[in-house]
Formats: C-alpha cells, sequence, structure tokens
C-alpha cells in the first residue's frame, strides 16, 4: 500500500505542476504580445479595438497550446491511471510473502507450533521467514522438552510413590507391631525423592543463569588427589584400580569447590558403575592447555568401560538421559548428573567433552579457565 500512496503523491504533484506551468504558459504569452502585437496601429486604435486585437491574439495561440496541452494531458492522466494500477498489482506482489507470514504468526499465537512458512526467494522476505520457521522449530523442540521433562520427573516419583503407598497400607493392615527395620525401605525411597527433588531445583537454577556460586582459588590437584583416596574404596571393592596422573603442581582455577566437586563425583561414579571388573579408571590433570584464544585447566576422566554409542553422545547432556533403557533407576541413577555437572561446569565459563568407543571406554574432559588469562598471541 505504500506503493499506491506514492503513486497517488506522484499525482497530485503532477496536477500542482501542470497548474503552474499553465500561468507561467499564460504570462509568457502577454510578454510576446507586448512586443510583437504594441505598434502605430495598435496605439492609433480605439480601446475596444485593443481589447478585440488582445483577446483575438491571446486565443488563437492558447487554441493550439491548449489542443497540445490537452493531449499531453490525456496522454499524462493515461500513463498515472496505468502507473496507478501497476503500483498496486505489485504493492499486493510485494505485501503478499508478508500477509503468509502474518498469517503464520496469528496461528502461532493460537498455539500452533507446526505451522510452517514457504521459504520462496533468497530476498529479505526470505530471510525473515527462514528466521520465522528456525524460531517455531526452536519453540517445538523447548515445548517437546519440557513435555519430556514432566513425563520423566512423574515417572521418576511414581515409582517410590506406589512403593510406599503400598507398604503404609499393608502396615496399617497389619495388626502386629512393626518393627523399625522395616521402615527402612520407606525411608530409603523418602531420601531417593528429596536427591531427585534438590537435583531439579538445582538444574533449573543453572540453566536459568541463577546457580549462586562461592569462587575462590582452587588446587585442583590437591582437590581430585581426596576424590579419588574417596572413591578407591568402592573401586576396588568393584575390582577397579583408579590412578591420578599430573603434570605439574599446583594446577589452580577459580571455582566454587562444592559445585565442582559434584561435577567429578558424577563422573567418577560413572566411571565406577559402568567399568566391568578388572578395569582401569584414570584421571589426567593437565594446566594451560589452549583452547581457541584462553588457557583452560583440563581434568580428563578415562575409563575402560561399556563405552557408548556414537548416536547417544548428542544427548548425554539432557536431563533423564539415559544410554542403555536396560539400566533401571536404581542401576543407572536418575540421568541427571551428567546435566547437571554440563551446567555446572558452563557456570564457571567452562565446557565438557566426551570421547568414547562401545567396548573399549570412555574420556569426559572438563575444561575449567585456568589462572593464566587469555592467551598471548603475539
Amino acid at each position: 500500500m505504500k506503493v499506491f500512496a506514492s503513486m497517488v503523491l506522484l499525482m497530485l504533484i503532477v496536477s500542482i505542476t501542470f497548474s503552474l506551468t499553465t500561468q507561467i504558459h499564460t504570462a509568457k504569452l502577454i510578454d510576446q504580445f507586448q512586443r510583437k502585437q504594441i505598434d502605430a496601429d495598435y496605439l492609433r486604435a480605439t480601446p475596444e479595438e485593443q481589447i478585440e486585437i488582445f483577446k483575438t491574439y491571446f486565443l488563437d495561440n492558447m487554441q493550439m497550446d491548449v489542443l497540445l496541452n490537452v493531449t499531453h494531458g490525456v496522454r499524462l492522466f493515461f500513463f498515472i491511471a496505468i502507473g496507478l494500477l501497476f503500483s498496486f498489482w505489485i504493492s499486493g506482489v510485494l505485501t503478499r510473502p508478508l500477509k503468509r507470514l502474518i498469517a503464520a504468526i496469528e496461528r502461532v499465537a493460537q498455539g500452533d507450533l507446526n505451522v510452517k512458512v514457504p521459504v520462496d526467494t533468497k530476498d529479505e522476505y526470505g530471510k525473515v521467514a527462514q528466521t520465522f520457521n528456525d524460531m517455531t522449530f526452536r519453540l517445538r523442540e523447548a515445548e517437546e522438552a519440557r513435555r519430556r521433562l514432566v513425563a520423566d520427573v512423574a515417572h521418576e516419583l511414581r515409582t517410590p510413590l506406589s512403593m510406599m503407598q503400598l507398604k503404609l497400607e499393608n502396615y496399617q493392615q497389619s495388626v502386629h507391631h512393626i518393627p523399625p527395620e522395616m521402615l527402612l525401605r520407606i525411608h530409603d525411597e523418602v531420601i531417593r525423592m528429596s536427591l531427585l527433588v534438590d537435583d531439579l531445583y538445582v538444574l533449573s537454577l543453572a540453566e536459568a543463569g541463577r546457580l549462586s556460586l562461592n569462587r575462590k582459588p582452587l588446587d585442583l590437584t590437591v582437590h581430585l588427589e581426596r576424590m579419588v583416596d574417596d572413591v578407591k574404596y568402592e573401586a576396588e571393592e568393584n575390582g577397579l584400580d583408579v590412578c591420578l596422573y599430573t603434570n605439574s603442581m599446583p594446577v589452580t582455577t577459580i571455582a566454587d569447590a562444592r559445585r565442582i566437586t559434584q561435577v567429578f563425583y558424577n563422573l567418577l561414579t560413572n566411571a565406577i558403575r559402568y567399568t566391568p571388573r578388572g578395569g582401569k579408571i584414570t584421571v589426567e590433570i593437565e594446566d594451560r592447555v589452549a583452547d581457541g584464544n584462553a588457557y583452560f585447566a583440563r581434568v580428563s576422566v578415562s575409563d575402560t568401560g561399556i563405552g557408548i554409542p556414537e548416536e547417544a553422545l548428542p544427548h548425554l547432556f539432557d536431563r533423564f538421559y539415559r544410554v542403555d533403557e536396560a539400566r533401571s533407576r536404581h542401576t543407572g541413577g536418575t540421568g541427571l548428573g551428567l546435566s547437571i555437572a554440563h551446567h555446572f561446569v558452563k557456570a564457571h565459563d567452562g565446557f565438557i567433552r566426551v570421547a568414547s568407543e562401545p567396548d573399549e571406554g570412555t574420556t569426559f574432559s572438563v575444561y575449567l579457565p585456568s589462572g593464566n588469562g587469555i592467551l598471548n598471541k603475539g
């Protein structure tokens, strides 16, 4: 419609210009009459004759000019009309993609996230349509993640709640005294649900960027030595060997010791859980590992376990994701550990990488910002 409005404005400008041109032409005719017709014969004529001479000269010249002007005016009007029709058609063509986009936006506002706008061109309209399609795709992913989260939480809570309900109903119907040890199973389920709720709460804070961190200088070498000592007993019970290697001391980073402990505890317990008897778990600490334009302290936790299929690697840090569905809620955890570790490390401006081969083992590498700062490119 802007094009159509522009053509109307152009027509007004042309009309005003035509009027001004007519006034200028009239003044020019009067000036020519003064130079060519005012002579001795004109001056000797009576006033009535002078008026008649002026009228005859003016009309004779104006008739020819008007005829020419009318012809030009008809042509001008014809071209303006054609221009208006053409501009109206062009405005419809140009706004058609925008109308489709507006209709799609209205459908999204009504809750339809499956709408998709066709991308027919590579111009600005095409870019806007592609951006809109990408936005709806991300909205669908977010909605699907929300539904999965609700379903997963309901599944994780339903089993312990059902067990507790069944146990309590049996105890209520029992006429005998209930010994305290029979309540231990219910107590275990209560603890498990409490831990699950706590993990979900902390994970939601980390995902929203609202996780509070008490950052202080942390010697990763000393810290991991303690952690390896803590898990050694469990590893030895499973017939596993745990070793710690470092190429320098100390290896320092600025971190929240409690959050980082949870990260490495999740990685170590996963390695112990999924490594067969006789296997080996290795923790390696490296300082000043360059990645991009920054230095990082890198901690790698490697095992000789069952490994992870390649297709599962992109989903490894998703909430409630388990590589093998045969891993039950008791043997495989809640599926939140790696997601929590990922977000905790991200909150420290670091990242986690994973490399794995089925039946050969897995290596998780945690990159935390080194105290040495930005890499000197010079």
